[in-house]
């Protein structure tokens, strides 16, 4: 399952205390699958956020979208906890990994339970 990071468009900054290169780090180093959705940068700018206002009800990046348009925002060093404690798809309504056939995080398939007989 990808996911799609909704950050700012300053994708060259690359810095430890930048919150949208923080949380795009966290997905790299954990190997989780991602699409990038940029947006206007500067904060004279978080009115021009439509798609992330309209998402969020917010106008603060990052934020992630899962495939069944569920968004987690948190504040990035929250997201970027949640994301190397390897929790980011708990963040995913009830039944809705089962709803998409499975979360595919990690380069792993969700263990399978063989129904009692």
């Amino acid at each position: 399952m990808a996911v799609k990071l909704l950050r700012c468009s300053g994708q060259w900054v690359k810095v430890s205390g930048h919150p949208c290169w923080r949380v795009e780090k966290a997905l790299i180093d954990m190997g989780i699958e991602y699409e990038t959705v940029a947006g206007a940068a500067l904060p004279w700018q978080r009115d021009k956020r439509s798609e992330l206002i309209e998402k969020t009800g917010g106008n603060r990046y990052p934020a992630i979208e899962f495939e069944d348009g569920t968004v987690y925002r948190e504040e990035s060093k929250a997201m970027e906890e949640t994301i190397r404690a390897g929790k980011l798809f708990e963040k995913l309504p009830a039944g809705a990994a089962a709803r998409l056939g499975g979360v595919r995080a990690f380069g792993r398939e969700p263990a399978r339970v063989a129904p009692r007989s």
